[in-house]
């Protein structure tokens, strides 16, 4: 049987691990590491990947290519404020995308992710002595689809077939949890050199484990303390000598190495010096050192914005999860920039308990994904992983309204169906529109796709019944179909590559649900009141229209006028909820004679005059059988 590697391609080092036996083990790289710098140097046709690269940056610091991670999938203006701490240039492709421009040669940032895989894999290849083709890779929480898929495209690139796509916290809570026998619920704390993800899961005796919530700041860089700390010395710098080296590409790429150094220092002393020399010739052509020195308070406190931004997602993802602090047996440190002094500290603060260290934090992902390939191979039956989505998944309906098809947090693989109907008279197309995020209109959200299903048979507004599911497999692929029940006529499309969701975007969407929430439940309260007014105004219309011989004139006039009053109060620009459910109250009651004088023929979708009209809030809805929703009309 072939050998599968298991590969965590981190933002600034990766590891690669295979099954020895039932045992994950990490395969050293050919330079006798068990991890290996994600850099990569390319000159003219020269290529190198991992230290050899890195030793390259301070002189040829435009060729080499590091932190690529963060740029896989996303648009130029999302990058363009890092782009001024890179000295590699970058530049705005078609759509806004971006490439990396190295000797006047473009490059996608999923072809240098290739690179440094490619890298990976021919290490394993010899360690192991055979020909790799396939891998389970490992990607952050909050990676959208698209960024999962160009992810996927990088191993591609590299000649390796990806079997399973596994979330980065996921995958290190399940090693923590690899030799364990009992009942737990455990948070992992996730902080690599990329972004922070919080999860929470729980793991039971009998080798179940369930993701019960993820969450996180997608824009919380551990580079960004770096900068801060690359910041401090260049502003100090400046203040003692007058000199700006923020333009000198190569001093910063010193400064760079030695911010990394000293934030690693700071994790085992109080006080470390920062000592670069010749670190630039100025005017006067007298060489210029640099001395400085940093102090483990003074970083936390240059840094303590980014420290405590770490509590809003905990927080978030204990409430998700329906969870206190008091609730979690085990807190699981991932990733190198927990080893900071901080982080313990942080935990104590919010947990009240103490962290544990009982896996590497720099090898646990990739030896759990190793594992992970190991129960898909052998079919294992002792193990389930459950894990979640992180964002919810909706289709647009009237008025813009998202309905939530697949809530964040919950369990994946997952299927949900849902009926709609139309929302004009003899309308032959609706337009599908899905989006993900937080936020209660479609338009606030990020739209991933939209399709038209069409040939709908001529029917009154609400008679067709078209049924939208929403499956999204193991690996956060999205398949939306939609179908008209009474044709089977039938549209489908598989959402992989559409998403376009920025980790900026992401965290924005986060902190936007928060300060949108009472102000997006009070237009949406107002919506729905609209939509009620809207569906008993055609229903007295219809009514009108198919018993008219059976009304007196007299009857008609006052009705039409009261219906003309009520479409104007609708249509107010700057109408309230109070004055819609105030009309709404005064149609039930004054038309409440009428329904019983003059019902509706059996072919017309008015409810039963004996019946009360259909509540049409949200909170209220059985959402497996209702078919007052509507889609929008052909758009």
């Amino acid at each position: 049987m072939a050998k599968v590697i298991w590969i965590d391609l981190w933002t600034t080092n990766s590891c690669v691990s295979y099954m020895m036996w039932d045992k994950s083990e990490v395969i050293a790289n050919a330079e006798w590491n068990r991890t290996t710098p994600s850099i990569v140097y390319i000159k003219w046709d020269e290529l190198l990947v991992g230290e050899m690269a890195k030793r390259k940056a301070v002189l040829e610091p435009k060729n080499v290519v590091y932190e690529v991670k963060r740029f896989i999938w996303k648009k130029y203006s999302e990058i363009k404020a890092d782009l001024k701490n890179i000295p590699y240039d970058v530049k705005e492709w078609s759509d806004w995308w971006i490439l990396i421009v190295i000797d006047g040669k473009e490059y996608k940032p999923e072809q240098i992710s290739a690179f440094i895989l490619k890298k990976l894999k021919e290490d394993a290849e010899k360690f192991l002595g055979e020909h790799i083709t396939q891998a389970v890779i490992t990607v952050p929480a909050y990676f959208n689809d698209s960024q999962r898929n160009a992810t996927k495209a990088a191993w591609e690139i590299a000649w390796l077939k990806v079997e399973r796509i596994i979330n980065e916290p996921t995958a290190a809570a399940l090693a923590y949890g690899e030799w364990k026998n009992k009942d737990e619920k455990i948070a992992v704390f996730d902080l690599w050199w990329g972004t922070f993800d919080i999860t929470i899961l729980e793991i039971w005796s009998e080798w179940t484990f369930q993701v019960l919530s993820t969450s996180g700041d997608t824009h919380l860089w551990w580079t960004d303390f770096d900068q801060r700390i690359i910041d401090h010395i260049v502003d100090n710098f400046q203040k003692k000598e007058g000199i700006d080296l923020k333009t000198n590409a190569m001093a910063m790429q010193r400064i760079k190495d030695e911010a990394e150094k000293a934030k690693k220092q700071l994790s085992a002393v109080e006080r470390t010096e920062i000592s670069i020399p010749f670190i630039i010739t100025w005017s006067d052509w007298l060489p210029r050192n640099l001395e400085d020195s940093l102090t483990r308070s003074q970083m936390e406190n240059i840094s303590k914005d980014l420290i405590q931004r770490c509590k809003t997602p905990v927080k978030q993802a204990l409430e998700d999860s329906k969870l206190s602090t008091s609730d979690i047996n085990e807190i699981i440190l991932v990733g190198w920039s927990t080893r900071m002094a901080f982080v313990p500290k942080l935990i104590k603060e919010i947990f009240d308990k103490d962290a544990k260290a009982t896996v590497n934090p720099d090898e646990s992902v990739s030896q759990w994904a190793a594992i992970q390939w190991w129960i898909i191979q052998w079919d294992v039956k002792d193990i389930l992983l459950l894990d979640v989505t992180p964002l919810s998944l909706s289709v647009e309906v009237e008025w813009w309204l998202a309905h939530v098809m697949i809530p964040r947090n919950t369990t994946i693989p997952a299927k949900k169906s849902n009926i709609y109907t139309t929302a004009a008279d003899n309308q032959s197309a609706v337009t599908v529109h899905v989006s993900q995020w937080e936020r209660q209109f479609a338009k606030d959200n990020k739209s991933l796709w939209m399709f038209n299903l069409e040939w709908i048979p001529m029917m009154r507004r609400w008679q067709p019944q078209i049924e939208v599911t929403f499956d999204i497999d193991a690996n956060w692929i999205l398949k939306v179909t939609a179908q008209e029940k009474s044709t089977g006529k039938k549209q489908d499309v598989t959402i992989q590559w559409a998403t376009n969701i920025s980790d900026e975007e992401i965290a924005k969407a986060k902190e936007e649900w928060e300060k949108f929430a009472e102000e997006d439940r009070k237009k949406r309260e107002l919506v729905e009141s609209k939509n009620t007014l809207e569906a008993l105004l055609y229903q007295i219309e219809n009514m009108m229209s198919e018993q008219k011989d059976k009304i007196p004139d007299e009857e008609k006039e006052t009705i039409n006028k009261l219906i003309a009053d009520w479409k104007a109060i609708k249509d107010k620009p700057d109408v309230t909820k109070e004055e819609l459910d105030t009309e709404i109250d005064r149609i039930n009651k004054e038309f409440q004679t009428l329904f019983q004088k003059y019902q509706a023929s059996p072919s017309s979708p008015t409810p039963n005059p004996d019946e009360e009209i259909p509540d049409q809030s949200w909170e209220n809805k059985d959402w497996e059988t209702v078919e007052w929703e509507v889609i929008d009309a052909d758009k």
